[in-house]
């Protein structure tokens, strides 16, 4: 039976959102290079309004498909540097902006990652990711470091996963592209198959704001390599991002009339 009073109004309210066609998504991508083909394929138009506070280097792109608002933000790039602003802190920053002003169904966190070959990632394979947690967040307290880990699970998608024949694989975060061996021991507990920059910070907000949201990960370098990771990601990001833009052209196609129980 279920509970009577407050806990049992918010099931309900969750339960009849999930019985909802989906109409708006947020897509959230740290780079402009993994960005702009989904932009293009998707034929979004820049915001010259922007919903962002006044000076913020944040961009997003919006339009309509099928019967779905797609809105795409990304960070945009370092107001000083003119990199592109990945991370942690950034997908944070501009993942809990766009809730709050655009208040999606459903939030897509799609980009690049590197994968594991000991678990199976190749480059270019395109995994749909099933749980998130951090590697870096080392706090060896009681409590505290679960709390660093952070690990939480993607909103469930079988049907999703089933029709379009993704890999699955767990996610792992960090703020850095390399990986110390405290990171690698974190990466191996946390059971990972891909590893990355933004997901686990994407979730936490998603998490904190009561927002499903799933993650696309497509892989351009073998962390467990022969490689240097810089090397490997640059030379194969372009061929990549290909791979991710059909990815998440298919999500997209697929989520289109449905709601997210029908996922």
């Amino acid at each position: 039976m279920a509970p009577h009073g407050e806990g049992s109004e918010e099931a309900m309210v969750v339960q009849d959102e999930n019985r909802k066609p989906i109409s708006s998504i947020l897509i959230v991508i740290a780079m402009q290079t993994e960005a702009m083909p989904v932009v293009n394929k998707f034929q979004l138009k820049e915001d010259l309004d922007p919903v962002f506070p006044k000076g913020v280097p944040w961009i997003r792109y919006h339009g309509i498909y099928k019967d779905l608002h797609i809105n795409l933000v990304w960070p945009g790039k370092d107001l000083t540097l003119g990199v592109d602003s990945v991370g942690t802190i950034s997908a944070s920053l501009v993942t809990y902006a766009a809730i709050q002003a655009l208040q999606p169904d459903l939030i897509i966190n799609a980009g690049t990652a590197g994968g594991f070959k000991v678990k199976g990632a190749c480059i270019s394979d395109v995994f749909l990711v099933s749980d998130v947690a951090f590697h870096d967040r080392r706090i060896p307290i009681p409590v505290f470091d679960l709390y660093g880990v952070g690990s939480r699970q993607s909103f469930s998608t079988p049907n999703l996963l089933k029709e379009l024949n993704l890999k699955a694989g767990k996610l792992s975060t960090g703020d850095s592209l390399d990986m110390s061996p405290q990171d690698e021991a974190s990466i191996v507990a946390n059971e990972a198959t891909v590893k990355d920059m933004e997901g686990a910070a994407v979730a936490y907000v998603a998490d904190l704001l009561k927002v499903p949201a799933i993650f696309i990960k497509a892989v351009t370098d073998i962390v467990d390599g022969d490689k240097p990771t810089a090397e490997e990601f640059l030379q194969n990001l372009a061929a990549v991002t290909a791979a991710l833009e059909q990815a998440v052209a298919q999500v997209v196609d697929f989520i289109s009339g449905k709601c997210l129980s029908e996922l």
